[in-house]
């Protein structure tokens, strides 16, 4: 499935459709590799229709729909609003007029959540970089501008041709540049078009899970001094069971989130993907300096790094969402 080189050539899945353009070899290997000629003048191809598959709202978001990846995206966010219940209504609430404590954590906690929740939507309805299917046409192909002797792959599976580091995934039914994997708790792939979503998500949930862990602990302490008479709002029964909750949910999410954050960045600080890793491709591919890897993911350096509300275009433009009509 990966692309390589063979005989100065570099050989792509072309499993279908033998008479795309009419040279041909046997790869040995029971595929067929093309050779394609160039065209007369190098052509950017331009997207027409978007492909509605996997799209949903009149074609606007990208939607997966599977029914593990909705249940679980649906279950990330009831931990989320548990935690808001239990940090809000039982911790901060009922100090929240009496103590600047309470409110700079209110806010502070409002903030990170806000964040989390936002970068969790836009990993889950942006389109992670997928290949246009049925591409590989033998119009499509005198369209693209390939140099002489290149040799192309088209994926059996969604019969489009595969650019260097796409890889088909399975759930989404498509082939998706720099594809890193698949993740149900955002039902989507996690590629070129989200990574930087994906890493905010993980980023915000792991410091919402520690700012939570320690409302929690420092919330127990606080009744356990005052005998539980300074935490009112419920009995002591029902308090204890909240916190403890939140607490296993901090814990267990603040540590998870963390080594996905960090697994994250190395794959884009070395720029390979966790498939490439996984697999030991050997990188075909010019690796980017670490910086202008980073910076690919992000733009440059500036507060939108840390904004879901901006995304980077395939050419490392940074765009505001918060200003597009």
């Amino acid at each position: 499935m990966s692309a390589r080189k063979t005989d100065g050539y570099t050989p792509l899945d072309m499993t279908d459709d033998p008479q795309i353009n009419g040279h041909h070899r046997s790869s040995g290997n029971g595929q067929t590799t093309f050779l394609v000629p160039p065209p007369e003048h190098q052509i950017t191809p331009v997207s027409g229709l978007v492909d509605p598959h996997n799209r949903c709202c009149s074609n606007r978001f990208w939607c997966i729909k599977d029914c593990c990846g909705m249940v679980c995206a649906f279950f990330t966010w009831l931990l989320i609003f548990y935690a808001e219940f239990v940090v809000v209504k039982v911790i901060l609430l009922p100090d929240l007029l009496n103590s600047v404590y309470a409110v700079v954590n209110l806010a502070i906690f409002q903030a990170l959540a806000t964040l989390a929740v936002a970068s969790h939507i836009r990993t889950m309805l942006s389109d992670p970089g997928a290949v246009p299917r049925g591409n590989a046409t033998k119009e499509n192909i005198q369209k693209m501008g390939y140099r002489e002797g290149q040799v192309i792959f088209k994926c059996p599976k969604c019969c489009s041709i595969k650019p260097d580091r796409a890889h088909h995934c399975s759930v989404c039914q498509r082939c998706v540049r720099k594809m890193d994997h698949h993740c149900p708790w955002v039902n989507n792939c996690v590629g070129e078009g989200n990574q930087k979503f994906f890493v905010l998500f993980t980023l915000y949930i792991a410091l919402m899970s520690i700012h939570a862990l320690f409302l929690a602990l420092s919330h127990f302490v606080s009744c356990l001094s005052t005998d539980w008479h300074g935490c009112p709002t419920y009995s002591p029964p029902a308090t204890i069971v909240f916190l403890l909750f939140l607490i296993f949910e901090g814990l267990l999410f603040s540590l998870f989130t963390s080594i996905m954050f960090g697994t994250q960045v190395s794959a884009i600080w070395y720029d390979e993907t966790a498939i490439e890793s996984l697999k030991k491709e050997e990188a075909r591919w010019v690796r980017q300096f670490r910086w202008k890897s980073i910076q690919s993911v992000f733009g440059r350096f500036s507060v939108h790094w840390f904004s879901p509300f901006s995304h980077v275009s395939p050419h490392g433009k940074l765009h505001s969402d918060l200003l597009m009509v």
